[in-house]
């Protein structure tokens, strides 16, 4: 496995190990599993992005939605356990 150095301030470095300690782990094994989750939370955040943008795409292609007072009122209707016919899309 290659080797990556990375350079941090004393202070930082002291809170790393530190926290490391806390969590009962090796200051390497803190910082890969804090790598880890960062890139896990860039890839999810990339992929939410691509999701909205593919639904953006649909949206616009099919020209249907529905209004946001009639959607906002539909919801609230049913978060008070109210029956209500659901609105229709119209195009835009």
């Amino acid at each position: 496995m290659p080797t990556t150095t990375i350079r941090l301030e004393d202070a930082m470095k002291a809170r790393v190990a530190a926290a490391a300690e806390r969590a009962g782990k090796t200051a390497h094994s803190f910082i890969v599993d804090a790598i880890s989750r960062t890139v896990e939370d860039d890839e999810a955040d990339l992929a939410f992005h691509r999701l909205a943008d593919e639904r953006w795409d649909t949206l616009m292609a099919a020209c249907e939605t529905v209004s946001w007072d009639e959607a906002k009122a539909w919801l609230e209707a049913r978060s008070r356990g109210e029956r209500m016919e659901r609105p229709s899309s119209h195009l835009f």
